[in-house]
């Protein structure tokens, strides 16, 4: 369990700017040290926690150390060959929803900082999915990744333009999904598959 974080891992954590983080630190707000030497910041847990309890921050991201993933698609044996593949990373707490009302709903209540999303969904496709997260305030640090089958270039772009961070096209390797994956969380790669 990480102990000392940069302003960067803290930003991510409480899902504020950097900049937020940096100016909690030099007036006061947030304790921690300068490495010597350096005008890097640290933080250590105990006072991350602190400041996330004071103002309010929910803490979860913090104790459990895990990024939430949602993963919505309806093609079940898809979704536990994904869930498979993030639980054996290790870092990653995972939902799973079958249809946009689902996925509307865990969004709210789950606040992933990742979603894959099948664009194709039963109820409702993944552009509106992505409309209806980028229309609400709270939800502006989920990240959103569509996968599809469908290759035409205008739709991809309608999707990025509706607020899909990133695209995968449909057949994709489960390696290549969770190296995408971690590259959009900027997280390291760790090699989970033999």
């Amino acid at each position: 369990m990480k102990t000392v974080f940069t302003t960067g891992e803290a930003a991510k954590i409480c899902k504020v700017s950097q900049q937020t983080i940096i100016r909690c630190f030099d007036n006061g707000q947030l304790k921690g040290f300068r490495v010597p030497g350096s005008r890097f910041r640290r933080i250590p847990r105990e006072q991350l926690y602190a400041f996330m309890k004071e103002n309010s921050i929910p803490t979860d991201a913090l104790e459990s150390g895990k990024r939430k993933l949602l993963i919505v698609d309806d093609d079940q044996d898809l979704v536990e060959l994904m869930v498979d593949v993030f639980t054996r990373d290790g870092r990653f707490e995972i939902k799973s929803a079958n249809n946009g009302f689902e996925a509307g709903m865990l969004i709210r209540e789950f606040h992933p900082d990742l979603v894959i999303l099948d664009v194709m969904l039963p109820d409702i496709n993944g552009k509106e999915v992505c409309q209806r997260v980028r229309s609400d305030d709270s939800l502006t640090d989920v990240l959103i990744m569509c996968i599809s089958g469908m290759i035409e270039h205008e739709k991809v772009d309608d999707l990025r333009a509706a607020g899909a961070n990133d695209f995968l096209q449909k057949p994709f390797s489960v390696d290549r999904l969770l190296e995408r994956s971690c590259h959009l969380l900027d997280m390291e790669r760790i090699s989970t598959l033999s």
